[in-house]
């Protein structure tokens, strides 16, 4: 397990208005975090697309490619080897015909894509028409044991569930990258607490992505505000702008994780014997 300091990024960005000029505003600012030392970045949920699920129309499914070996990916793929880092690239993934699903993919600093994190959680309320498009994520939790250390992944709605959470934890994640499509609204007041609630409960760094600005497709004003936080609920300096694009490089102490571990012994005291009927209601 990797305990040294790990210079990490996010990035926010506003959608513009397709797919290659979106990708390549990705690959700049890749470039960008990089200069500047960061050995590992994470992008916003379908960060290639706009957020089409404010609403329901089949046209939609044209952003779907495969993963890995679509031309998104493969495209990472080389953005990895080139900048040294490793990347955590959400899409729109069709397996076959009908099977789609709210996809990360994982690619190590050298270009390997490590594999793929599938949402669990799909959502379907005014907005975030989601099972429209998705089905549920059926891989489990992956952890993803990469140059810089033991990743995992949770997207956008699955960060209401705290089981993902804790099964990520517990094999292993020391970073993990929750990549996001949240708007101001129901949930606004949550964005800065739930992610910090879980850094602290399983004693782990997280990457709280979301997108930025107002999309083509439906109103919703993603507000932004990424951030890092660490094992004890701080934020790693401050969160980004609540309406502007924007790169956010951190230095996170992995070392710290065993610290608060061995402070704050909560896998020690869990009590999986007493938990059974949790899971069959």
């Amino acid at each position: 397990m990797t305990d040294g300091i790990v210079r990490a990024a996010i990035l926010q960005a506003k959608w513009t208005g397709d797919t290659a000029s979106m990708i390549e505003v990705h690959e700049s600012y890749a470039r960008a975090a990089a200069e500047q030392g960061a050995q590992v970045m994470g992008f916003q949920e379908v960060f290639n697309a706009p957020y089409f699920c404010q609403v329901q129309e089949a046209e939609h499914y044209r952003w779907a490619e495969r993963v890995p070996d679509g031309p998104t990916v493969v495209r990472m793929q080389a953005l990895a080897r080139e900048t040294g880092m490793v990347l955590v690239v959400p899409v729109f993934e069709v397996e076959d015909s009908g099977h789609y699903y709210n996809t990360a993919a994982v690619i190590d600093a050298d270009g390997t894509v490590l594999g793929k994190y599938r949402k669990h959680h799909i959502p379907q309320v005014k907005g975030f028409w989601e099972k429209f498009y998705f089905r549920p994520g059926n891989l489990g939790w992956p952890i993803f044991e990469t140059a810089v250390g033991r990743i995992g992944v949770y997207i956008c709605y699955d960060r209401h569930f705290p089981e993902g959470w804790r099964a990520l934890g517990l094999a292993g994640a020391q970073i993990v990258f929750n990549p996001s499509a949240t708007s101001r609204g129901l949930s606004s007041y949550l964005w800065k607490l739930e992610q910090p609630a879980a850094a602290v409960a399983n004693e782990y760094f997280v990457a709280a992505i979301n997108r930025v600005g107002v999309e083509e497709y439906g109103d919703n004003d993603f507000y932004g505000t990424s951030y890092f936080v660490d094992p004890r609920g701080q934020f790693v300096g401050e969160p980004a702008s609540g309406s502007d694009e924007e790169l956010v490089v951190r230095d996170l102490d992995l070392g710290l994780i065993d610290e608060v571990r061995q402070q704050w012994a909560f896998y020690r005291d869990r009590r999986p014997d007493a938990y059974g009927p949790l899971v069959a209601q």
